[in-house]
């Protein structure tokens, strides 16, 4: 659901500690705010393209942002109009989560996707692959193979399978520049990190933690940031560093990729909620545990502690809290990717759910750490600065509405407003919910989690509330799906990366 602001408003924090707001009057007579005006990048770059020897770029993309095949077959299984008949995107669900593979693998980042013949292309990294080629002069650098002058002016793709536990992705992209390192015979070389999404939680744990599983048990974890001698910056469009409640509504509900169309187009083959179940990373991106915040009838807040599993189990959540799912399961006619009914128990099912939900908690735990000790860290005394690129014109949505239904006996949880009546009786009106359930993000993530302003930690940036890092911030109104397609928030990227000081 999302609310039309009537005209386009962009938001800038710069270095120079000022904010800007400018807003574009281009309202016309009964027309609106009038044509969208964009920036000229060809021109606007046209000087810098001469620039040479600018630290090399890798790009991360978000959830659902890298193509997945069969390893065997070649078949792409995702992105695609219509399910395959022979593999699904659910992963097993055994407690060992790292054992839990099927034949899916990552081979490239989704640029554009065609889902029906006639359809046209629906750009999804495209553009922001382009204005890096186009703008800023880069060069599509080769991973296997790099060029002898791959250690400047390049960029690299990092595709992964985004349905794994995201420590083991950062922990892919640390041993893949390590390698590439090697291949270029750079060892001090450093990279710009260029992430949407969920990509730039990867990117944060690569940095702090380099190669390093979570520790074990209820260790805490010591940021180490042996990730630092790889990276440089982070460019994150949309990162939900304090989580995203998308992801719970995606668990209760399975997700679509029609908001990224910009039209209404049914898909045969979506994320469904039990493929959504099966993988870790989704658990990663529940809200924050100090970010959490689900409401009454009564549009008050209500305790609740989304890492417990006897939590999800009382109000029915998740296809694994419900009956006929569980029966199915126990019957054998919920199926693995090779078309054999699971062999798991409903015990080692259970066990699986308990495992991802204290994994996410722990990686929430891992990001929220700092090395340093004193009350008042310095700011922008981090390794590796953070910069986000975000949205903040759309209803995002922030706390479900959890409602007893007392006739049927059971819990009713709404992530999408409507009328409501309170404990008293009294009709609450929808527009006063969609106040109580949702903030002003990009659809997907709020403002407050990109800039990860609920943290309960000393404050680290010079220009925002935060404990994170943020040496830059922009801000415009596009979608989730858009904000790496963005003209503006382009034009703000390229000019950090191309006009960067190379030390």
């Amino acid at each position: 659901m999302s609310k039309k602001t009537s005209c386009r408003r962009f938001t800038l924090i710069t270095h120079y500690s000022l904010l800007i707001t400018i807003v574009i009057p281009l309202a016309t007579a009964g027309a609106g705010c009038g044509a969208r005006r964009t920036p000229d990048l060809e021109r606007i770059f046209a000087p810098a393209r001469a620039r040479k020897d600018k630290t090399p770029v890798i790009v991360i993309p978000g959830i659902l942002g890298s193509q997945l095949m069969n390893r065997r077959t070649r078949e792409i299984v995702w992105p695609s109009a219509f399910r395959s008949s022979t593999d699904g995107l659910s992963l097993p669900t055994s407690p060992d989560l790292a054992s839990n593979r099927d034949e899916l693998v990552a081979e490239r980042i989704v640029e554009t996707a065609k889902l029906a013949r006639l359809a046209p292309d629906i750009y999804v990294y495209y553009e922001l692959l382009n204005a890096l080629r186009r703008f800023g002069n880069y060069r599509d650098g080769d991973w296997d193979n790099p060029a002898p002058d791959g250690d400047r002016d390049t960029f690299y793709v990092f595709p992964y399978d985004w349905r794994r536990d995201n420590v083991e992705s950062a922990q892919l992209l640390v041993r893949r520049v390590e390698e590439l390192k090697r291949k270029l015979g750079r060892p001090d070389l450093r990279f710009n990190i260029v992430a949407h999404s969920m990509g730039g939680l990867v990117a944060r744990y690569a940095a702090m933690y380099g190669d390093a599983d979570l520790p074990a048990g209820d260790a805490p974890p010591q940021p180490t940031w042996a990730g630092a001698r790889h990276i440089k910056k982070i460019f994150m469009f949309g990162t939900p560093n304090e989580g995203t409640m998308e992801a719970f509504a995606t668990l209760l509900e399975g997700y679509s990729i029609n908001e990224g169309l910009r039209r209404r187009i049914r898909l045969l083959n979506k994320l469904s909620r039990e493929d959504a179940v099966t993988i870790p990373s989704i658990f990663q991106l529940l809200p924050h545990p100090e970010a959490v915040r689900v409401l009454d009838q009564n549009l008050a807040p209500l305790a609740v502690d989304f890492y417990d599993p006897d939590v999800w189990r009382k109000y029915g959540w998740s296809p694994i809290n419900d009956a006929e799912f569980r029966a199915r399961y126990e019957r054998g006619e919920v199926r693995d990717e090779e078309g054999a009914p699971h062999r798991a128990t409903l015990a080692e099912l259970d066990a699986y759910f308990a495992t991802a939900l204290m994994r996410a908690r722990r990686f929430h735990v891992a990001l929220d750490a700092h090395a340093d000790t004193g009350e008042t860290p310095v700011p922008l005394s981090s390794p590796v600065a953070l910069y986000t690129f975000g949205g903040d014109c759309e209803e995002t949505l922030n706390a479900p509405v959890v409602l007893r239904d007392e006739k049927r006996g059971r819990w009713l949880t709404l992530t999408a407003p409507r009328d409501l009546r309170d404990a008293a009786g009294r009709k609450i009106k929808r527009r006063d919910v969609i106040r109580a359930m949702y903030e002003p993000g990009d659809g997907r993530v709020t403002r407050r989690s990109l800039l990860g302003e609920r943290l309960d930690a000393p404050r680290r940036s010079q220009f925002f509330d935060t404990p994170l890092p943020i040496a830059y911030g922009v801000f415009a109104c596009d979608l989730h799906s858009e904000l790496q397609n963005n003209k503006t928030l382009q034009d703000n990227a390229l000019t950090l990366l191309i006009n960067e000081v190379v030390n």
